[in-house]
């Protein structure tokens, strides 16, 4: 049911709005709200779009839905929750093996991304947010202690506005933010679709996606099959590409794709969902522009290579939502706000880079030379420790922070500690030794092999400060002093 602001809506409606309810925006909204954060979220579109499009969840991402107890339900909609073949960098056919890492989640996990939208606006919606959809932003004034927003006809004002809006970012464009960055080259076509008889050339399960593209002639198409007859569709042509991403999908288009690459056997009965998609790389300079955040899209595009784009935001999300709760609950200084930049612009701009990078790779008419080039780095990829290096790129897994603190693993991503001790989203100070003295607060948990005697975590699972004997008197000082102590207990 659609909700609609009303001429009740004041400037104490909310005291973070977020633009944008998709899995960036509906992440940051329950990160929020688990705070006790007021949270207004505005969607222009009337109903949640039932696409399979972005629905590989990476190693990293799960760990993260794991803290807060979301994976489990977003598991249960996976379509396959024994998922088989690795994850794959330019879908070279050497799977990446993400078990060189230690993470209790080994695999990408699909699972569709209106089905992780609606795991996330259930949670959201539990903890208090209110969802409006069909309520278009449509202004934004930033005043000097927040901004006034101007969604669905009506004024509502907040202490931030988290832009969540997608590539086309209505917020960015008001705010004139520049996008600076590559055109696109090219566009292909994402689409759920159902066929009624098949040839012996379409895939029959979920595999590695090296095993699930064809090509001939200038068509190529991906087939992921999602059983009883329903298949996700990413198609292409290498020559004549029509590069206008408004332009709309017709069936008669993707049937002849799939005539033409899986022969006349394979018939098309229905096109549920069709969008375009393109290869443009671009991000923006500057995460926050006053009292106002970017995220996902919003901030970053890139090319659709490896399943990075909703990981990223929703890394994002996460990041930006323990610390803007900190700072409006008075429990951390404002400028911890400025960190979000700091953090999240580089794990973007790395994604950028490793997606142009496969680009090259993933070309479906490679010149000679880059035919030569594949071999050996498909070579390359079956010694352990380049496989390893870039398991970690593509899964997030290696993503680290840098954080002071002296301590080798402060911004790393804490492994090993039970999920359950973050479901309140909130800093855990952990003793695996008996080291720390009484009165601190902290759990005490049995050790952890590769984790120190003691360690404070943040609610995004990343190391704040740690300490491998009983630290002293400077030690504790320092302790104290984090930003994120004073949210534990």
């Amino acid at each position: 049911m659609t909700e609609r602001v009303t001429a009740a809506d004041t400037t104490a409606a909310a005291e973070v709005i977020v633009a944008g309810a998709g899995p960036t925006g509906l992440t940051l909204a329950c990160e929020l709200a688990l705070a006790g954060v007021r949270t207004l979220v505005v969607e222009r579109l009337p109903e949640r779009i039932e696409q399979m499009k972005g629905g590989a969840l990476q190693p990293r991402t799960q760990e993260l839905f794991d803290l807060r107890g979301l994976l489990e339900p977003m598991r249960e909609r996976a379509l396959d929750r024994e998922p088989a073949g690795g994850g794959h960098f330019a879908m070279l056919p050497v799977p990446l093996d993400y078990g060189a890492w230690d993470t209790a989640h080994p695999y990408p996990l699909s699972v569709p991304q209106g089905d992780v939208e609606a795991v996330l606006e259930e949670r959201a919606r539990a903890l208090g947010v209110t969802v409006l959809r069909d309520t278009p932003v449509t202004a934004v004034a930033q005043t000097a202690d927040g901004v006034r927003v101007t969604a669905g006809g009506r004024e509502i004002g907040a202490r931030y506005l988290m832009a969540c809006d997608g590539g086309h970012s209505t917020i960015r464009k008001l705010l004139q933010v520049p996008f600076p960055g590559r055109a696109g080259t090219y566009t292909a076509v994402l689409a759920d679709v159902r066929l009624t008889s098949v040839s012996e050339l379409v895939p029959q399960s979920i595999g590695h996606i090296s095993t699930l593209t064809r090509q001939v002639g200038d068509d190529w198409v991906m087939l992921v099959p999602l059983g009883e007859g329903r298949y996700r569709f990413t198609g292409g042509r290498t020559s004549g590409a029509e590069l206008a991403k408004d332009r709309p999908v017709t069936f008669e288009e993707i049937a002849a794709q799939l005539r033409a690459v899986y022969g006349e056997e394979t018939v098309l009965a229905e096109v549920v969902h069709a969008s375009r998609f393109g290869d443009a790389t671009r991000q923006i300079e500057r995460y926050r522009v006053g009292n106002v955040f970017f995220a996902g899209d919003a901030a970053h595009i890139h090319p659709p290579f490896g399943g990075q784009g909703l990981n990223l935001g929703v890394a994002d999300a996460f990041n930006l939502g323990w610390k803007a709760a900190a700072v409006l609950r008075g429990r951390a200084p404002a400028g911890l706000l400025d960190t979000y930049h700091a953090e999240r612009h580089p794990a973007g701009a790395w994604v950028l880079h490793i997606t142009q990078a496969q680009r090259v790779f993933a070309d479906p008419r490679p010149a000679e030379d880059v035919v030569e080039l594949r071999t050996v780095f498909t070579q390359m990829l079956r010694l352990p420790e380049a496989n390893r290096y870039l398991a970690g790129q593509m899964s997030g897994l290696s993503h680290a922070y840098e954080l002071p603190g002296g301590h080798p693993l402060t911004g790393r991503r804490a492994a090993g500690l039970d999920p359950a001790l973050f479901h309140d989203g909130r800093p855990v100070l952990v003793d695996l030794a008996g080291i720390l003295p009484d009165g601190l607060g902290a759990v005490r948990a049995a050790p952890v092999p590769g984790l120190p005697a003691a360690l404070l975590v943040r609610p995004d699972g990343y190391v704040a400060w740690a300490a491998d004997t009983t630290p002293d008197a400077a030690g504790l000082a320092a302790l104290a002093a984090h930003p994120c102590r004073p949210l534990c207990g």
